[in-house]
Formats: structure tokens, C-alpha cells, sequence
């Protein structure tokens, strides 16, 4: 079954919405746990029902996946008053329950553009012999 593109529309939008505010959200709480801070929100998804939000994490320093994992651990102890707090700025009937991911495509993305950087770097190097 095709989708209207109506509901595409909106499905972005309400994406969008929920990025920007959880973004906020987890900003506020970086100020006060470093853990957090290590991390940043790269991506955020809604399930076909909007009942489950995934927010996906990424990191600027290596190793990506123990910086994530040490930000897990704080935010599944804050996991019930984020979604209050996100409940209450977007307003809808229902808050979606909040899953935590690690963005290992932005992991890849970065381990791509070191190789290019580095063969990029040897292209150079061997023109100017």
C-alpha cells in the first residue's frame, strides 16, 4: 500500500520536531552530566505507531561505542524524566516511550572520510616527487 504524501509530510515534520526538542532536552542535561556530553542526538526515528521514538547517537572521539555506552547508563536513569520533560514541550496525547541507539553509521561515515584523507594525503605527496 502507497503512503499519501500528506502523511509523509507530517511524518517529517513530527521527526523534526522530535529532534529538535529532545536535542534541547539532552543538551540542558549534558550541562550536568559529562557522560552525556561526550554524545550528541545524529538522528531521531518514530515507529509506524509514534509509540516508540529512537534516538540515535553518535560521538566526535573514538572509541565511539564505549563513549556511547557510557552515556547509556546515565540515560536510562534519566529515561522517565526525559520523556515527562519531552512530553510537556511537544504536547502530544501520548508521549512516546524514548530507545537509546548507537549511530554506527556515523562511526562508518567518519572511518571512510580517514581513508580518503589519508589517500587524498598520498595522491598529494607522490605528485609533488
Amino acid at each position: 500500500m502507497i503512503k499519501s504524501k500528506v502523511s509523509d509530510i507530517k511524518r517529517e515534520r513530527r521527526k523534526s520536531l522530535f529532534l529538535r526538542e529532545i536535542s534541547s532536552i539532552l543538551q540542558d542535561l549534558a550541562g550536568q552530566e559529562p557522560a552525556v556530553a561526550e554524545v550528541y542526538v545524529s538522528n531521531v526515528d518514530i515507529s509506524p505507531n509514534s509509540g516508540i521514538c529512537y534516538i540515535y547517537f553518535a560521538t566526535f572521539k573514538e572509541p565511539g561505542q564505549d563513549l556511547f555506552d557510557q552515556a547509556l547508563k546515565v540515560l536510562k536513569l534519566y529515561r522517565p524524566s526525559l520523556r515527562k520533560s519531552f512530553a510537556q514541550r511537544v504536547r502530544t496525547r501520548y508521549a512516546p516511550d524514548l530507545i537509546f541507539v548507537y549511530d554506527k553509521g556515523k562511526e562508518k561515515e567518519r572511518r571512510i572520510n580517514q581513508l580518503l584523507d589519508k589517500v587524498q594525503d598520498e595522491f598529494v605527496t607522490n605528485d609533488d616527487e
